[in-house]
């Protein structure tokens, strides 16, 4: 197979996710960077590792020197103390765009979540219009980066995609991950679209498989060519099996961010879930 003649950064390439998508990314461009806080040890032919932090400025232009273009997946991965968040998802971000941009980059490629709408009901089907309502801290913190990707596109010419993404596993581990699971194959294709789409200017897509109980209409994902291959009703069994296993949460089951929905919540049930 003929690689494609292009350097990629991979940001929070020692994560779950970053490790799922390197040979992906391995499979089809020239050269990958890796870049996390965490060493990285296994590297392939046509990788390279920089250990950095998001928010030294001077690190992260050097590391984007040459490059083509970031899959970012680093940061805080789940929620935190505001501290933590804001260094690392928001002030990090802000850092990595910045010199993106100083560098000439054409191209990124945002892991936004799931959680930066996961406040609306599981009984409403929305679509990336639909205003963010996110569930957490770090629910915040992407849809935050949604909006600066949308910056950086429109006022540096920086072509970007922000996946919404739902959850990586091998397969959906309970009722609501039926709705938002992803597969990685899926989850690479919408990552290459970013990278590679010839009209891209700045889109947010829906990262999920084929699932026929998806809360979202990923309307702008499939004019973008997405054709995932992956459906969760495959494994429906497994997951209805696992659903009976988990503790309740009268809170978290209605929203879509489920946990991230419930914790900390004090408000007024009804209300949130109806407005």
């Amino acid at each position: 197979m003929t690689l494609l003649d292009k350097t990629i950064l991979l940001t929070g390439a020692a994560g779950d996710i970053g490790t799922r998508i390197r040979p992906y990314l391995q499979s089809r461009y020239n050269r990958i960077v890796l870049s996390d806080l965490n060493d990285v040890f296994d590297l392939a032919e046509n990788e390279t590792f920089q250990k950095a932090d998001l928010v030294d400025k001077h690190a992260m232009q050097k590391i984007c020197q040459g490059i083509d273009g970031v899959v970012h997946l680093g940061g805080q991965s789940v929620e935190g103390d505001w501290e933590t968040v804001n260094s690392c998802n928001i002030q990090g971000l802000v850092t990595l765009l910045e010199a993106a941009h100083h560098e000439g980059v054409k191209r990124f490629v945002f892991a936004s979540s799931n959680h930066a709408i996961g406040m609306y009901s599981r009984t409403r089907r929305i679509c990336v219009d639909t205003r963010v309502r996110p569930d957490s801290r770090y629910g915040l913190s992407k849809a935050f980066g949604e909006a600066l990707c949308a910056l950086y596109a429109d006022k540096h010419g920086i072509r970007c995609l922000s996946i919404r993404i739902g959850n990586v596993a091998d397969k959906p581990v309970d009722l609501r991950r039926l709705s938002m699971w992803i597969h990685i194959e899926d989850l690479f294709q919408l990552i290459s679209l970013g990278l590679e789409h010839p009209t891209l200017h700045n889109e947010i897509v829906f990262g999920c498989s084929r699932n026929d109980r998806t809360f979202w209409d990923n309307a702008p994902a499939f004019r973008l060519g997405y054709r995932p291959k992956h459906k969760a009703e495959d494994h429906v069994a497994d997951a209805m099996a696992a659903q009976q296993k988990t503790c309740p949460d009268l809170i978290g089951e209605n929203f879509q961010g489920g946990t991230f929905s419930s914790a900390e919540f004090d408000g007024d049930l009804e209300r949130t879930l109806w407005s």
